[in-house]
């Protein structure tokens, strides 16, 4: 009788035993995942906050409302939406081939010492205030525009965008979306910025040597790979300029109109202003009132990250930042 003896299985290759995890990758890994989870948390807390205390402003009688005074929220509201998303959108399209064309300069054109100095100075450029943009916006920035808005009613008043009496204080909505612009554009220079950089070399290297010029190059290998950075950019000022307040709140007076013009004394104003305006005499329902105003804005800031998203996910593929 034979007796088998049965061995170590040594018919197991040596990369299919499972890894050892050491003690810093799976600390690190809990604090990541921790970190997701508690964002993740607090958004949920902040959407069942406002969702609980904007309830009563929605279905309670409005003509006990001090601030709706017998009219509908949606009626009510909406003018302040417009206002929220008119001054965003003016102040993006003004911003960004603002920022695209100052990032390029600085990663592609300028000296390197110059770059430098120049991404210090936009990076030093986001740390300013809001309320410092606003004071600026109001007392020094607007009296300086009344002559051009005189000149733009007088030969484009043809347009709707800048017919009627023009504003003789410059306390409009255009004021507002350039300081907005302003303010938004560093954030949107220093990612593109960092986009630009990124571009392979090679690539840049392979068009210059076909004989391609530097702005062809820039053109064919270094925008088509940024795009989404671009995008990514972009939404990111207009969140930050759909939740700004206190700018636009020294610029702007709180009035519920919807209007396209840009150069009237009688403007829109957004959600962020009305709510800091109105806050301090809010009582009762007043309050939630002015919770459900910051409801709205939550939606919209979040529908249009997702928006954003959604842009981005669809050209990384396209644009080799995947």
């Amino acid at each position: 009788m034979t007796t088998t003896t049965t061995g170590p299985d040594t018919t197991r290759s040596p990369g299919s035993r499972p890894a050892l995890r050491r003690r810093g990758d799976l600390v690190f890994s809990g604090t990541a995942l921790a970190a997701g989870i508690t964002i993740l948390v607090t958004l949920a807390a902040v959407a069942i906050f406002l969702i609980v205390q904007a309830i009563p402003a929605l279905s309670s009688d409005t003509s006990n409302n001090h601030i709706l005074e017998g009219e509908s929220f949606l009626s009510w509201v909406w003018p302040f939406v417009f206002g929220t998303l008119w001054s965003s959108f003016i102040a993006l399209v003004i911003a960004a081939p603002i920022a695209i064309g100052i990032a390029l300069f600085i990663s592609h054109y300028a000296p390197r010492r110059l770059a430098g100095v120049l991404g210090y100075i936009i990076d030093l450029l986001a740390a300013v205030p809001s309320v410092v943009f606003g004071l600026w916006g109001a007392l020094t920035f607007a009296p300086m525009l009344v002559p051009f808005y005189k000149w733009l009613n007088e030969n484009l008043g043809w347009i709707p965008l800048f017919s009627g009496t023009p504003s003789g204080t410059g306390k409009t909505i255009l004021t507002a979306s350039l300081v907005l612009a302003v303010m938004i554009l560093p954030i949107m220079t220093a990612i593109c910025r960092e986009v630009f950089l990124q571009t392979p070399k090679l690539h840049e290297e392979a068009a210059l040597a076909l004989g391609a010029t530097r702005w062809e190059m820039v053109r064919m290998a270094v925008l088509p790979f940024a795009r989404s950075g671009m995008v990514s950019g972009a939404m990111l000022g207009l969140g930050r300029a759909l939740g700004e307040t206190m700018a636009v709140t020294l610029v702007l007076s709180p009035l519920g109109i919807v209007t396209f013009n840009l150069i009237n004394p009688e403007n829109p104003t957004t959600i962020p202003a009305i709510i800091a305006l109105r806050f301090p005499e809010a009582h009762d329902e007043g309050v939630n009132t002015l919770i459900a105003a910051g409801l709205i804005l939550f939606i919209v800031t979040f529908a249009v990250n997702f928006i954003a998203r959604w842009i981005v996910s669809r050209r990384a593929e396209f644009s080799g930042a995947n």
